[in-house]
């Protein structure tokens, strides 16, 4: 039987369109694990809900997203294989070093890396992410960094894109620059 114990619980506003999204971190048998649901307004209503499940060190294991996406049903299974992500079982291309997954639609997925990596001084830290892109229907590599300016906050940034990122000690972003602002419960 599977155990599984709540560590915190995160709560977003989108700024850039009406939307919200709440998401819960849990330490299941073999490592953690993010639920979360995302719901917005952007011709027409969108409502994803999102699993991601990482092992004891953060690796990203899987991710399932489902819901309504531009008036139609979704259904999305990420997988990592030794030859890279699948996308409902089909191998994306050049994603065999992407250790994270980035749901593009959520916060939460920020929480990952910034619980893995060891950050020392204001260096930037290179990750490279299985990104899930706003369409949904591949998954890109995405070279990122994050940056640690304080016990709290951090740059993000990847290809023409850089934002602030406050967070709480759980490791979940309370406000990213522009697109969210929210809070997290114990």
């Amino acid at each position: 039987m599977s155990q599984s114990s709540t560590i915190a619980m995160a709560h977003w506003r989108r700024l850039d369109l009406d939307g919200t999204d709440r998401c819960t971190l849990s330490r299941v048998d073999h490592g953690w694990m993010l639920t979360g649901q995302a719901v917005w307004r952007d011709n027409g209503e969108v409502s994803l809900s999102y699993v991601v499940r990482c092992d004891k060190d953060w690796y990203t294991l899987s991710a399932d997203v489902a819901g309504v996406f531009a008036g139609q049903p979704v259904a999305l299974r990420l997988a990592r294989t030794p030859q890279g992500w699948t996308l409902n079982e089909s191998l994306q291309p050049d994603t065999a070093m992407c250790t994270d997954v980035d749901l593009s639609f959520t916060p939460a997925t920020n929480l990952l890396p910034l619980r893995r990596l060891t950050f020392k001084n204001a260096t930037p830290v290179p990750v490279n992410a299985a990104w899930l892109v706003p369409e949904l229907d591949q998954i890109k590599r995405l070279d990122q960094t994050y940056t640690r300016l304080d016990d709290c906050t951090f740059t993000y940034a990847s290809a023409n894109f850089t934002a602030r990122l406050d967070t709480h000690p759980s490791g979940f972003v309370t406000h990213y620059s522009g697109l969210w602002d929210g809070w997290v419960d114990v």
